[in-house]
């Protein structure tokens, strides 16, 4: 049996070389001569794959080894499905295939898919020593690719025969590993352990620091103010002192009948004489003590009711007490650095009695974000009339001198109201005292800070319009925006110059003595929103759909001075509050304020709602406006995240509407007082004023 399988070995093996198979060697012959390989033909099948070549490796006791991994998983792949052969049979005519691709493919075919040979099902057999070499060959790539404990693990599994020792020596080897790897692992847990301790403990000492410092500034400004309270009380009793003593002066008391006589006449007074003064005297006394009951009364009730309001702003105190201690902490560190700066340069001492910067600068936030807590209604109009149903007011604004306020939206009118009638003379639809049509929808109106009688348009054609109120009609017409124009301004340093911006995504400037635009700058989204700063006629803002505001300087319009970056919807509008303090509305549904001059964020303002439409946005030196889509208008403090007042128009909505389709669409305050005038879209317009 063993010849013959020498004898089979052989057969296969011409078969797979290049060259032709030798002759057998004497000692093979006459040892087999009843089984002549070279005389049965019908066993030299050919055997194109190099497994094949592996079975002969095998079969003769090579070392496997020494064939190359990556030859191997080449050529035993199957000529159908390129894969690793999977239960292998073997055609007549010496391929090797996967059974289920052979069988598929001699179902619809009748030759071998490798030499076109003729080929029928019964002519494939199972390539049993194949398949079983290339599961070994698969083990031992699986061994090789494994770890070493992988490879241990695998040589128990399989049987290796092991002595006691070798297993001690083993053991003691493992052992002595596993220690140091759990002493480096433990080494390692520890040093992160103390680095992270160590970072703890800087970060907390920083925060100790700065703690130590605040309490530092606090015990400060505690001792200021107790000093101030005590100057205004011993003031107080200084005043009152006086007033005793004036009316414990007897020289007042004998004064006053003279002073009655020349108020009576002064014949009346010689008629009477001495001697009914001094009768008229008690009368006299009492109307005085009277007359300072009266007094005490009203100090009284006075009291009272700055008692009752103090408890009122100290509510309004702890109900934002966070965005106070911020405010208070970021103002105090602030003016905390520019003293030391100060005191850098100069070399001595700056710092001095009585109240610090940052603490004035905070009574100031502290004492106008408590004194207002909600909006009252001073005035209502509806801005329809007999003939035209209210609609959507896109713009209120205010002339030079507060006295006049303009509305525009998609009612093709511009009305001028009289600010004072509107308030004092309480009616349901007012009249105003101008009215100017338009051809298109109106989204923005801006009146001159110079010329009172000239206010600018801008309509959904694009069409940027400067009219004159007294006379009615336009002064100059610019057509050059090619969509629909959302927003324009006057500058208030150079009143003859406005800039305009457009879904075109172009912002032009023009200027009223030319008929057509002096400057063009080119955007790559759409302009929501422009504004030239208040204090400079070179510097413009512009809120953009692509979430940003670009921050020009026109005499150098290749690129912006700076882009602030923060919002994450369209920007729809921006208004300056001062020289260095830009505010942005966004349909993010919030607010921002930014410092123009250092390029920061300064705050985030949330509480409103708006998601698409234009809501509106009215700032002064210390408060900002904006409407909601909720039907409300909110006010916030510039130095308080959250809103300080709000007002709804939620009583607006009839009869089967609700209250949620309408929202506020238009702003405007009115200069530095704490009076607004706000307009939703169903054409009511409200005149609210901040209140306790």
């Amino acid at each position: 049996m063993a010849m013959g399988g020498g004898s089979v070995a052989r057969v296969i093996v011409p078969s797979v070389k290049s060259e032709p198979p030798e002759p057998a060697t004497e000692g093979l012959a006459s040892s087999s001569p009843s089984l002549p390989v070279a005389q049965e033909p019908q066993l030299q099948l050919p055997a194109p794959d190099s497994a094949v070549a592996v079975m002969e490796v095998d079969a003769r006791g090579n070392d496997r080894e020494a064939v190359d991994a990556a030859s191997l998983d080449k050529d035993v792949l199957c000529p159908i499905c390129m894969q690793i052969i999977k239960d292998a049979f073997l055609t007549s005519c010496g391929h090797n295939f996967c059974y289920m691709c052979i069988a598929t493919h001699l179902q619809n075919k009748s030759d071998c898919p490798c030499c076109a040979q003729y080929l029928t099902a019964s002519q494939i057999f199972p390539n049993f020593l194949l398949n079983k070499l290339l599961m070994k060959a698969s083990a031992c790539q699986i061994a090789k690719g494994a770890s070493p404990v992988e490879q241990v693990r695998l040589a128990f599994q399989q049987g290796c025969d092991v002595s006691m020792k070798e297993l001690d020596s083993l053991i003691v080897v493992l052992t002595d590993k596993k220690k140091r790897m759990e002493q480096e692992e433990a080494e390692s847990n520890l040093q992160i352990m103390h680095e992270f301790l160590y970072c703890l403990r800087r970060q907390k000492l920083e925060e100790l620091n700065e703690i130590q410092k605040d309490l530092g500034y606090i015990k400060e400004d505690i001792n200021a103010v107790e000093r101030h309270r005590i100057e205004l009380h011993r003031a107080r009793e200084r005043c009152s002192v006086k007033l005793r003593m004036l009316a414990d002066d007897s020289s007042v008391k004998t004064s006053w009948p003279s002073l009655m006589d020349k108020r009576n006449g002064s014949s009346m007074g010689g008629i009477m004489g001495a001697g009914s003064t001094q009768n008229r005297l008690p009368d006299l006394q009492a109307t005085t003590t009277t007359n300072s009951l009266s007094l005490q009364k009203k100090d009284s009730d006075s009291q009272n009711t700055q008692v009752g309001s103090t408890v009122a702003r100290k509510r309004r105190v702890h109900a934002q007490f966070n965005d106070l201690q911020e405010c208070y902490l970021q103002k105090r560190r602030h003016w905390e650095k520019q003293a030391h700066k100060q005191e850098e340069r100069e070399g001595r001492n700056v710092k001095g009695e009585g109240y610090h910067d940052g603490l004035k600068e905070f009574q100031s936030v502290l004492s106008t974000f408590t004194r207002y807590s909600r909006l009252r209604v001073i005035a209502e109009l509806r801005h329809g009339d007999l003939f035209h149903s209210a609609d959507i007011i896109s713009s209120i604004e205010f002339d030079r001198d507060n006295e006049l306020f303009a509305t525009a939206g998609v009612s093709r009118r511009i009305k001028v109201f009289e600010f004072a009638s509107v308030v004092n003379e309480q009616a349901d639809v007012q009249c105003p005292v101008v009215e100017m049509s338009t051809r298109s929808k109106l989204s923005c109106l801006s009146w001159n800070k110079y010329t009172k009688n000239y206010i600018a348009s801008s309509d959904y054609e694009g069409i940027v319009t400067v009219w004159d109120v007294t006379t009615r009609q336009s002064v100059m017409e610019y057509e050059e925006h090619e969509k629909r124009a959302w927003s324009l301004d006057f500058s208030r340093t150079e009143p003859t110059m406005l800039v305009s911006g457009s879904d075109d995504c172009k912002v032009k400037i023009w200027c009223t003595r030319q008929e057509a635009s002096v400057l063009n700058i080119d955007m790559k989204a759409n302009i929501c929103s422009v504004k030239y700063n208040p204090g400079s006629s070179f510097h413009v803002a512009v809120g953009s759909a692509d979430h940003h505001i670009h921050y020009y300087d026109l005499r150098k319009i290749n690129q912006p001075l700076h882009i602030f970056s923060g919002h994450r919807k369209a920007v729809s509008y921006v208004k300056f509050l001062s020289n260095y303090e830009l505010s942005s509305a966004s349909t993010d549904s919030t607010l921002r304020l930014w410092d123009v001059k250092q390029n920061i964020p300064l705050r985030t303002f949330r509480g409103h709602v708006n998601e698409k439409n234009f809501v509106g946005l009215t700032v002064n030196s210390e408060y900002i406006a904006c409407g909601s889509e909720t039907n409300e208008v909110f006010v916030y403090h510039k130095a308080i995240s959250r809103p300080a007042a709000s007002h709804g128009f939620s009583l607006d909505a009839t009869e089967g509407e609700e209250p949620g389709s309408y929202f506020t669409s238009a702003v405007c305050w009115k200069n530095d007082s704490p009076t607004m005038i706000t307009a939703n879209s169903r054409g009511t317009i409200k005149v609210l004023v901040l209140a306790e």
